[in-house]
């Protein structure tokens, strides 16, 4: 779920800001690789259904309700963003206004899943804590804790990348404003 689910749609974020080439080869990368996350997700929640006969049992943790909100967030997201930005079957002024917001849930679901997988670290080094098959001093406590810390480091770049301007791409079309007038001295 982390590499397929987190750094996967943490990179196709990240495309507009440093994939080279035109827009809709960028948008079209950005897609795919949503979609390999969303695959991801969908099938590492089928994975524990399948082991786990049952589905209710599964939802017993703050991780697991927070799993399946963000996936179906993330499933919502993906396609509306592809019916309004890649199907092209949306005005360009709906797209424009679709857009701001676009980006809004698709930072928040991204801060959700990394929440979500904090809270399943949290989770399971607390369970194996809890059986004493893992002390509270060991390797295994430290390696968790510093995986967590390293998914929180990526989550606060990623989404400072993402919405900060100083790597936005050249824009390669000059509009004017009909209001503007050119002065003739």
């Amino acid at each position: 779920m982390v590499i397929g689910f987190v750094l996967i749609s943490g990179e196709a974020i990240l495309v507009h800001k440093w994939f080279p080439g035109s827009r809709n080869s960028k948008k079209l990368v950005h897609l795919t690789m949503q979609g390999v996350a969303l695959a991801s997700g969908t099938f590492g929640i089928w994975t524990k259904f399948y082991l786990e006969r049952r589905v209710l049992s599964n939802f017993y943790s703050l991780h697991s309700w927070m799993g399946l909100i963000c996936i179906s967030l993330f499933a919502a997201q993906w396609l509306m963003g592809f019916f309004s930005f890649w199907h092209r079957g949306e005005e360009r002024t709906t797209r424009i206004r679709v857009a701001p917001w676009h980006v809004f849930l698709g930072l928040y679901v991204y801060g959700l899943a990394i929440a979500t997988a904090e809270a399943g670290l949290l989770e399971k080094l607390t369970f194996l804590e809890a059986k004493k098959k893992v002390l509270k001093h060991s390797l295994e406590s430290v390696v968790v804790n510093s995986l967590g810390l390293g998914l929180a480091l990526l989550g606060g770049i990623i989404i400072l990348t993402a919405v900060s301007t100083g790597n936005q791409s050249i824009p390669t079309k000059i509009v004017y404003s009909s209001t503007s007038k050119r002065s003739s001295s």
